[in-house]
């Protein structure tokens, strides 16, 4: 029988379908109201240090500049084994969309309160990819209650469970 395993030239990070960041913390800051898959126009390095895994999306966001989305705060260090051809490390980074999603996404962005945030960078197909949200800033007392129904729906499944097992009667 064939030994099962990785396929020839197949690599651990970076691979088809993997995360390379996700910005946690924006489902909690932001109420995400639609999202978009764009691809990003990169340099050399830049790709080979995020096959290294090597990305931050921690204070990242969106722009509509002149009818081009530009993704600004997007930290990718510079390749450990690269020289002079380096880039910089938080460059502006043109998002590639098709111009009806541009529109869409400047007639939802203008209305007020609506901001651009990237919540992950994966790889599809050997290109990066990155899905970015329309998002509304949450207010302290909606943290607060999302944290609320979060706790209260792991106690209700925690409840269950037991019941299944017989614990509590």
């Amino acid at each position: 029988m064939a030994k099962k395993g990785k396929k020839k030239g197949a690599s651990s990070l970076g691979s088809d379908g993997s995360v390379i960041a996700s910005n946690r913390k924006a489902r909690h800051e932001y109420t995400i109201l639609d999202t978009y898959e764009a691809g990003i126009a990169l340099v050399g390095t830049e790709i080979k240090s995020m096959r290294e895994g090597k990305a931050s999306l921690v204070d990242a966001f969106a722009t509509v500049d002149d009818g081009e989305v530009w993704l600004r705060g997007l930290h990718i260090p510079e390749y450990s084994h690269g020289s002079w051809t380096n880039h910089a490390p938080n460059r502006a980074r043109k998002l590639l969309l098709h111009r009806r999603e541009i529109d869409s996404l400047v007639g939802k962005v203008r209305d007020g309160n609506s901001t651009l945030i990237p919540l992950s960078l994966y790889f599809v197909g050997g290109r990066v990819k990155v899905e970015l949200a329309v998002a509304r800033g949450k207010q302290a007392h909606d943290k607060r209650q999302d944290i609320a129904k979060r706790t209260a729906e792991r106690e209700a499944v925690r409840e269950i469970g037991r019941k299944i097992k017989g614990m509590t009667g």
